[in-house]
């Protein structure tokens, strides 16, 4: 098979699991980009971004046996992912946190964030948003990315997170309030930048992300 398969997401995850080689590196580079993207928001770090979907990745892989099919195989994954990122970020709580980047380490950040927009001003905003996402708590983090960034409902990040609707909502409501004075000057003290919507095109997966066959991190660095 190849990046044409037309076998939807649940079919290619049963046909991994009876033994279809191909059929995990197709389904990873049908969503590769967004589970990128939620990894990258949620950490805030490309570098660990990179660790935990490739953390992730492996976990899909072995456990693809334990998809039970009672949600879409999309949230299954994101699940698994922002779980990684989570963990990742947990075990980094003693890190103090630190102000804004300065323009060296916004670059860094906005090199692998793969831009389509190369401007001054847009590559600076889009910096400044991982950093602001970078100093609230990752609980509220996690809510906001998937909600406020990448269009899920309440419901669906209440499913993908493990807890309830109503405490998704309070993190929303806590986390946009933090947000509100670090952006302040791309907000309005209203809510994130316009660009911060679901679907931003700029959060692309690096480019040598292309799954060769049998590897279930989708050719991220090892």
């Amino acid at each position: 098979m190849n990046g044409a398969d037309s076998r939807d997401d649940a079919t290619l995850l049963r046909a991994h699991v009876a033994g279809d080689p191909e059929a995990f590196s197709t389904l990873v580079r049908r969503h590769r980009d967004r589970l990128w993207a939620v990894s990258l928001r949620t950490t805030c770090d490309p570098a660990e971004a990179e660790d935990a979907l490739q953390d992730a990745l492996i976990s899909a892989f072995r456990r693809a046996e334990t998809f039970r099919g009672d949600a879409q195989v999309t949230t299954w994954l994101h699940r698994i992912v922002v779980n990684a990122c989570l963990d990742r970020l947990r075990r980094r709580r003693a890190r103090a946190t630190g102000p804004l980047p300065e323009d060296e380490e916004r670059a860094a950040v906005l090199a692998d964030s793969r831009g389509s927009d190369t401007s001054a001003e847009v590559s600076e905003r889009r910096a400044d948003v991982l950093a602001a996402l970078g100093q609230i708590n990752e609980e509220q983090r996690a809510a906001l990315v998937l909600v406020d960034m990448e269009g899920y409902s309440v419901e669906e990040a209440a499913t993908i997170l493990g807890c309830a609707p109503g405490t998704i909502k309070s993190r929303c409501s806590r986390g946009r309030l933090r947000l509100v004075p670090l952006l302040a000057q791309y907000s309005g003290n209203q809510s994130l930048p316009e660009h911060v919507q679901p679907a931003a095109t700029h959060d692309r997966a690096p480019s040598q992300a292309s799954p060769p066959t049998q590897n279930p991190t989708g050719g991220l660095p090892q």
